[in-house]
């Protein structure tokens, strides 16, 4: 099962994320080596221009491999034409991501894409849905991440739903773990995750057997940005992990290659989780933190 979003926090381009969870799922197909960058939540074009070139000197070394980087900038004065060629690449293209900004600029940007051309406000959300569908992978970082979830970590405006029932708080570290528990409290039906540089949720979801919404959230942690002067800026290098916490106030810190299982009931609200770690020989009961009696993910998707 390859994740269908990947939302993270990162100071640059750090190798582990960039490479191993983004290139190389766009150089792993045959015929399709395409990734698309959206710096459309940057406010000005400078600011997008900018945003894509600390982008495209990582991109532009694999292009000996067959990557195929593409960008879009948003701009008032764009035709039809330019709006035809966005939807096209965004149905397409084997990776996209949407950078970072302001989260309420991208997303009205995104709503004007679909409203003021082609008649349909929502048109961006339908095509990164039927991404989805079609097994393509979505990454938002900074506020495409924030957009990428259900809620906004920034006053817990609605975003785009593609990762449900998630809210990501960026840039994470430990004075920000005040406004973590708000969150929690706040949206008890959502799982809430801090995210430190250089971190991520890659998530898949899908339909059980019985009509239960299933989501897969693998935890990524990255210390390979090595660069001395930013060395302030990579928290995972400083030994923090990826934080959730509850809405009863308590705390669950996911190491690199750990695991959940969320199964989402009908209503919406009621959910039952698994953690797993390649550490850990069976499942702990998210609500409990107990072991279970269950090895495998695959067992709880038979018996739920």
């Amino acid at each position: 099962m390859q994740p269908t979003e990947l939302i993270y926090s990162s100071h640059d381009r750090c190798e582990h994320i960039h490479r191993d969870w983004i290139v190389e799922r766009a150089l792993a197909s045959w015929t399709n080596k395409t990734l698309l960058y959206l710096p459309i939540s940057s406010p000005s074009r400078g600011d997008q221009e900018y945003s894509w070139g600390t982008f495209s000197w990582y991109l532009d070394r694999f292009r000996v491999w067959g990557l195929e980087p593409r960008v879009f900038f948003w701009d008032e004065n764009l035709t039809r034409e330019d709006v035809d060629l966005f939807f096209t690449w965004l149905y397409h293209s084997q990776v996209v991501i949407l950078g970072g900004g302001r989260t309420d600029t991208g997303l009205a940007r995104y709503w004007e894409l679909g409203a003021r051309w082609h008649g349909e406000g929502d048109k961006f959300r339908r095509v990164l849905r039927e991404r989805q569908e079609r097994g393509l992978l979505t990454a938002g970082f900074s506020a495409g991440a924030d957009q990428l979830a259900q809620y906004s970590c920034d006053g817990l405006g609605p975003c785009l739903g593609q990762v449900r029932n998630v809210i990501v708080q960026l840039h994470y570290d430990h004075s920000r773990a005040g406004h973590l528990e708000w969150l929690a409290r706040q949206k008890p039906d959502c799982h809430v995750f801090g995210l430190p540089n250089d971190s991520g949720l890659a998530v898949n979801q899908g339909w059980t057997a019985r009509g239960n919404c299933w989501q897969m959230i693998r935890f990524v942690v990255d210390a390979s940005w090595d660069r001395a002067e930013d060395q302030h800026h990579i928290k995972t290098r400083q030994g923090l992990k990826i934080v959730h916490r509850y809405a009863d106030g308590r705390e669950w810190v996911y190491n690199g290659g750990d695991a959940l299982l969320r199964v989402i009931f009908p209503d919406g609200i009621h959910q039952r989780a698994w953690i797993g770690s390649p550490h850990h020989p069976s499942l702990v009961d998210y609500w409990t933190q107990e072991p279970t009696e269950l090895h495998s993910f695959d067992e709880v998707l038979a018996r739920w």
